[in-house]
């Protein structure tokens, strides 16, 4: 019997896992890849993207799920080595296939910005043919025009900034060391340089927000001429200290109501100043090139708890810093978990990521897989068009703003539950023997 809310979400996210996937739970374990066996991966890409993760934060907040720790020089130090020799290890592998895209995210990578972050870039170039601009993450308060500088220098040409809100009273729930003007005046400062594309972080549906602040901020940011908003819902991981402290086990769908209503605030500011959905949770200016993480679909992560996904494998690097150092300095790769991926599980995998930009061109699909789209997945397909969740005009398929909201709510039962799993076993273990996702 389903005795709660969660028992029931339980029970659907295992369904839908099946339907996409054929499996009833996913096994990453210690069974890695080699570097013989990563060589011939490597020989069917033809193209790939580069993830570099900066793991340090000057100061942890207490919403974050991802990979981090304080900022300290000497583990700063030892990490661009490592870091470095993870590179030189795959440039022998990857060998002279073509990086179409590279995001260096964190933590906080400008907490290295004068600290090792031009060394990791200068020997990301020397070592891959890099035909692409870098897109990084920021916080607002390393924003000054000397580090604007310095950033510009790295030929960075997307910048996102972790802006979070901009409302005084939600800023100090979330711990961010900054008051509402002075961000404004952080992002009006890279507004005012050469960037291609600043994109703004914003939360919404944080507690005691009101749907009034969420109109306040999203036409406060379009009056500062922010090329791009990423918007998106506070979620309470369960081992970051706001997720313990809530209480919270797993999702309540209710709360998809309220996300919902705010979401569509949001939709009808940025539409009718001129922006355009390019992500689930992206807006950006009509013209202007998109910032974001991952632009193709086979892509390396390199650094601690860097994740990978090849056309067959998806692997997670060590979690620990000094464990990632340890490894790299020893001459061992650092990578902690994979998971060989089913015929199935890759069709699932690329369309999901192809659906989450809200648009692509079925000729991908067809391309990758060598059918097509509409023989694999039209059972699916076909309804999703009747209900208003997607449009197809024979050769794209786009995602309406109902479907972005669906897809959010799937994400919620699904990837939000797999990436708590599989995150707060390898923080739990930093060289985990497996982890469950189910």
């Amino acid at each position: 019997m389903l005795s709660s809310t969660s028992d029931i979400e339980r029970l659907f996210r295992r369904s839908l896992l099946k339907l996409l996937t054929g499996e009833r739970e996913i096994r990453p374990t210690r069974a890695v890849p080699s570097r013989d066996e990563l060589r011939e991966e490597f020989k069917q890409i033809e193209a790939l993207g580069l993830y570099v993760h900066i793991p340090f934060c000057e100061r942890i907040c207490p919403y974050c799920p991802y990979n981090k720790e304080l900022y300290r020089s000497d583990p700063a130090e030892g990490y661009v080595r490592a870091i470095k020799r993870e590179i030189d290890i795959y440039a022998g592998i990857v060998g002279d296939k073509p990086v179409t895209s590279l995001y260096i995210g964190g933590g906080t990578p400008t907490t290295m910005l004068h600290s090792g972050l031009a060394e990791i870039i200068g020997h990301l170039r020397q070592a891959f043919d890099l035909q692409c601009d870098i897109h990084m993450e920021s916080h607002p308060n390393h924003l000054s025009a000397e580090n604007l500088d310095a950033i510009e220098a790295l030929g960075v040409r997307h910048l996102s900034i972790g802006v979070e809100s901009l409302i005084d009273r939600h800023l100090r729930t979330l711990c961010r060391p900054y008051a509402a003007s002075q961000v404004k005046e952080a992002v009006g400062r890279a507004l005012s340089r050469g960037f291609t594309c600043v994109n703004v972080d914003v939360m919404f549906a944080l507690p005691g927000q009101t749907e009034q602040e969420v109109a306040d901020t999203g036409r406060a940011l379009v009056k500062l001429g922010v090329d791009q908003v990423a918007a998106y819902p506070l979620f309470l991981f369960p081992y970051t200290p706001m997720g313990r402290a809530s209480g919270q086990r797993g999702h309540v769908i209710a709360q998809s109501l309220k996300r919902r209503r705010m979401l569509r605030i949001l939709e009808r500011i940025f539409s009718e100043a001129g922006y355009e959905r390019t992500s689930v949770w992206a807006f950006t200016k009509r013209g202007v090139p998109r910032y974001c993480s991952v632009t193709v679909p086979l892509y390396l992560g390199l650094g601690a708890s860097g994740g990978s996904y090849l056309r067959d494998v998806f692997y997670l690097n060590t979690f620990g810093v000094a464990e990632y150092i340890e490894a790299l300095d020893g001459g061992r790769m650092a990578i902690a978990l994979a998971v060989d991926l089913t015929e199935k599980m890759q069709r699932a995998g690329w369309l999901y990521w192809r659906v989450y930009e809200t648009r692509f061109r079925k000729a991908d699909y067809r391309e990758r897989f060598g059918e097509d789209i509409d023989a694999a997945y039209g059972p699916y397909l076909r309804p999703a068009r009747r209900l208003g969740l997607l449009r197809d005009d024979g050769e794209r398929i786009t995602l309406s703003d109902s479907g972005a909201f669906w897809l959010h709510a799937a994400e919620d039962l699904l990837s939000i539950q797999f990436v708590s799993t599989l995150w707060g076993a390898s923080r739990r273990d930093l060289w985990p023997e497996r982890a469950i996702l189910s």
